[in-house]
């Protein structure tokens, strides 16, 4: 399962966008939260939870590659940030990495754990069990919803739901 949100950019997206998007010529005015339900919380890292990982971060890969190709047709800057490194994924990478975690934290409010270095969010719903990444754009909201609920809407992958996220 798949939910998102459309929000404003964090205070550190806004302030380090030169620094994230080197390459980028006008401001983000959207950020798009992702979230997929896990099987299980990365409490440890071993060779199942990092095939697991890799599954997910490539469902939000196919995912984003379309919502990013919509907004670009559209005329609109868009990225998406690479969940293991924090890299823009189709933009020139900047000096700063994106932490999903802190930004589903900044975004949504919920609570972050951690297990030894590993930081993981506390989903209202889902426990830890949950697998974040962020897209970006320079278009307004209402377009960004308006182009995810259509990429979701015509898309084959049974994984893609429309879910509300609230705040914690």
């Amino acid at each position: 399962m798949l939910q998102y949100s459309v929000h404003p950019p964090t205070e550190f997206i806004r302030i380090h966008l030169n620094q994230l998007l080197p390459s980028w010529s006008l401001p983000v005015l959207s950020v798009i939260v992702v979230l997929q339900l896990c099987q299980f919380a990365f409490l440890e890292q071993t060779v199942d939870t990092e095939i697991y990982k890799n599954q997910l971060r490539q469902k939000f890969i196919e995912f984003g590659s379309q919502v990013v190709f919509q907004l670009r047709t559209r005329g609109h800057l868009a990225d998406m940030f690479d969940p293991s490194t924090g890299c823009s994924m189709t933009s020139l990478p900047g000096q700063l990495r994106l932490n999903d975690v802190k930004v589903v934290r900044a975004s949504l409010g919920y609570c972050i754990n951690y297990s030894g270095s590993c930081a993981m969010i506390e989903h209202p719903k889902w426990g830890r069990a949950v697998y974040p990444s962020t897209l970006v754009s320079s278009a307004q909201p209402s377009v960004v919803e308006e182009i995810v609920a259509t990429t979701i809407a015509s898309s084959t992958y049974c994984y893609l739901t429309r879910a509300s996220i609230h705040r914690a």
